[in-house]
């Protein structure tokens, strides 16, 4: 055996089809939107527009990236193996929803729906790196700049609450 190829080995087991990347990143969404749904009778007021407008942007990239596993032009392109990120198994993880029992006002869910988009951007970061050039990863590109407005939609609904006392809400451009 050649130096080298027990790494590159270990890193082909770690690797995943892109039908099941496409899958967590659905599961993904999915969980995304859901979250953001229950949380609109735990926040204020001020805060239910902007999360209303994440539940319906989460369901809309659950909806692309379903077109894109469902689409038979890219059968084929779906069994390419592709390496699994350090992001990965986190990604994977927040699939579950945590009890979001202690959660009890705006600050905390923003900080929760933070650490959300934040994993999400890079997930799709680095899915767009290891992905050929094409629809693929134009796709998972466009999913990691929808994901870094949402980030920036929140850290201002963030900034205002804390640094303003919560304030009047102002709507933000999507």
């Amino acid at each position: 055996m050649r130096e080298g190829d027990s790494d590159k080995r270990e890193r082909l087991q770690q690797a995943k089809s892109l039908a099941e990347v496409l899958e967590v990143a659905i599961l993904f969404e999915e969980a995304a939107a859901n979250f953001y749904q229950l949380q609109l009778e735990r926040v204020s007021k001020p805060l239910r527009w902007l999360l209303e407008s994440l539940v319906d942007e989460e369901r809309q990239h659950s909806a692309k990236l379903q077109a894109l596993r469902d689409d038979p032009v890219f059968e084929e392109q779906l069994e390419t193996r592709i390496e699994v990120s350090p992001v990965d198994p986190q990604f994977s993880d927040a699939i579950q929803i945590q009890a979001l029992d202690e959660i009890v006002d705006d600050q905390a869910i923003l900080q929760y729906a933070l650490g959300r988009e934040q994993l999400a951007m890079d997930q799709y970061r680095k899915l767009a790196e290891m992905t050929e050039e094409g629809v693929i990863q134009q796709l998972f590109q466009w999913l990691a700049d929808e994901e870094l407005h949402h980030k920036g939609y929140l850290e201002r609904r963030y900034y205002e609450l804390v640094h303003r006392g919560g304030g009047a809400s102002s709507r933000y451009d999507f």
